[in-house]
């Protein structure tokens, strides 16, 4: 059996633990008759090969993964922001259970991975938001093109979580919702309009310094529209009309980092 998982994007702005979206960028996991654990591209030398594998942990929620062995290959990056913990758990559950419905497998999942909005996303694909251990998608894609600022250096998302205060003015709390509002009616319209009117967090982006989204925020390059911090970074989202011209003015402007132009993925692990 061979399953494959795509990276994933979460919070889209102003939807915190709540929104997320699919990419283009996937990891592939091989079952097949044996007992051993298998690790190349990233990850490789560094993620556990032996039962303490995320993804071999997801599966042994659902199945015995006695006598099995996992063959992966990895290409999202670690600890950047774009799903590649809960691809691994995606990975896991489906290749136990492949024909469980969606919401069955989010619920098993949400023990190794309590917060919903990228495993949701990685398992249908798309733009989904997560509540109740339910999955609502959205749309198959969203309505401005997301090109991907990924630094070399890793974030951890428990420590990016402690940075969280404890509390948010009634004035925060009322903007965000009205911006969580607009993104998802812009995706659910197709509209970069409203999408892009969205594109602003008071939660959780305040708390999680990044100077490559202040700097992008402050002048747009061509073609952009707007920009997110993806799940608790250090990966910033550039959503753009024109994603091309957009990239090449960021590769420019971040030689030390890599930018990706990342289609959004309609399908997920559930395929």
């Amino acid at each position: 059996m061979i399953v494959r998982a795509p990276a994933t994007s979460a919070n889209l702005g102003p939807l915190f633990d709540a929104g997320g979206v699919a990419l283009e960028l996937w990891n592939e996991l091989e079952v097949s008759e044996g007992d051993s654990v298998e690790v190349s591209g990233e990850g490789e030398g560094e993620l556990p090969t032996d039962e303490a594998n995320l993804a071999v942990r997801a599966y042994a929620l659902l199945a015995d993964p006695s006598g099995k062995r996992f063959s992966f290959t990895n290409r999202i990056p670690l600890e950047r922001g774009l799903g590649s913990s809960a691809a691994a758990i995606a990975l896991g559950l489906v290749a136990a259970r492949p024909d469980a419905p969606a919401d069955e497998l989010l619920a098993a999942g949400l023990e190794l991975e309590p917060h919903a909005d990228n495993l949701a996303a990685t398992l249908v694909g798309g733009v989904t938001l997560s509540f109740d251990r339910r999955i609502v998608r959205l749309a198959a894609t969203t309505p401005l093109a997301p090109v991907a600022i990924v630094p070399r250096e890793r974030t951890s998302t428990a420590a990016a979580r402690r940075a969280l205060p404890v509390a948010v003015t009634h004035l925060d709390a009322a903007a965000n919702g009205v911006r969580a509002a607009l993104v998802a009616a812009g995706v659910a319209a197709g509209d970069p309009d409203l999408f892009a009117a969205g594109l602003d967090d008071r939660l959780h982006e305040p708390y999680r310094p990044s100077t490559i989204l202040d700097d992008v925020r402050l002048d747009l390059p061509i073609g952009a529209r707007g920009a997110t911090l993806s799940g608790s970074g250090p990966t910033v989202i550039v959503w753009a009309a024109d994603p091309e011209p957009c990239a090449a003015a960021l590769r420019e402007r971040y030689p030390d980092d890599d930018v990706l132009v990342l289609a959004v993925a309609a399908q997920g692990a559930l395929g």
